[in-house]
This record gives structure tokens, sequence and C-alpha cells, in this order.
């Protein structure tokens, strides 16, 4: 018998990061309106994408930071664009 390759099957890959002004600086978790990351430098309230690439596949959207980010805190304010 052969055995189904999809069964248990995961991703190899999986990055989501952020870009801004083009720095990318990784996420450690994603909520609905914030990010968790480390970052060690400031950032001032704009825009930014968010990338995700899962396998081959990528995916990108534009966010805004409505309170920018801070390098005294992990967590970051998250709004749609």
């Amino acid at each position: 018998m052969i055995a189904n390759l999809s069964n248990g099957a995961h991703s190899v890959l999986v990055k989501l990061h952020l870009i801004v002004d083009g720095t990318s600086i990784p996420i450690n978790q994603m909520g609905p309106d914030f990010l968790f990351v480390d970052c060690d430098r400031d950032f001032p309230p704009g825009e930014a994408t968010i990338v995700l690439q899962i396998d081959d596949s990528r995916r990108q959207w534009q966010v805004r930071l409505p309170e920018g980010i801070s390098k005294n805190s992990e967590r970051v304010q998250l709004a749609l664009v």
C-alpha cells in the first residue's frame, strides 16, 4: 500500500515580516490590529507592508502604523490602509 503524502503534510518555509522604510522586521506574533516585533530602533507613524511567505507562495498587503514603532515596546498597533 502506498501512503498518501498529503496526510500530515506541513509547510517547510513560513516567514512573516514587516517592511518599514526598506527595513525588514521579523513579526513574532500577529493579531487583527497589532503585531509583536523585535526592533532595535524607532519608526514614526506611517505606512508599512506585511509580507507572508509560505513555501513558494508569497502575499503582501499595506498597513498603517498609527503609533509607529518604539524600540522600547514589542507591541505595534496596526490599521488597514
